[in-house]
């Protein structure tokens, strides 16, 4: 199983599919075409048997040397497998060959399972420590939408 850039077809695969990724359909809405049309040099997919069981899309900052994943995800069969890491592994090598010196990822202070795993991979949370302890950029995605900010150098 490798590497490769996703596809229109992909795409449309991973939406009717987003809850074997996400186990609800609550990004859905975060799976926008222009992923693949507008920002397809920077979307991967990993395929068994034609099918598709783990997906990065992501892309480069206009504005400053920064590498951001916008989704990630492996079809809950194929989770544990290290194929999330794979797909971050691919997607630095990218970036780096791009001039990014950083990488940013977003999630919400409620999901922990990808809080361990951007963690695992040596992302560090900022902003401002909860009753839980997970730091959290207050209002990051708009009034009363706090979010965990992950960074790490590339």
């Amino acid at each position: 199983m490798q590497v490769e850039r996703a596809t229109k077809a992909d795409f449309d695969a991973i939406v009717t599919d987003i809850v074997d990724f996400w186990g609800s359909d609550r990004t859905l809405h975060l799976h926008h075409p222009s992923l693949i049309y507008e920002f397809g040099d920077t979307a991967f997919v990993i395929r068994k048997e034609g099918r598709v069981i783990a997906y990065l899309f992501g892309y480069f900052s206009q504005t400053e040397p920064v590498a951001y994943v916008h989704l990630i995800a492996v079809r809950r069969g194929f989770q544990g497998r290290g194929l999330g890491s794979r797909l971050y592994a691919h997607f630095i090598a990218l970036a780096r060959a791009h001039g990014c010196t950083r990488l940013k990822a977003i999630t919400t202070p409620t999901n922990t399972a990808s809080l361990a795993f951007h963690r695992r991979l040596g992302m560090i949370p900022e902003g401002n420590s909860t009753g839980d302890d997970i730091p959290v950029v207050p209002d990051y995605a708009g009034p009363g939408k706090d979010r965990v900010v992950l960074r790490m150098l590339i």
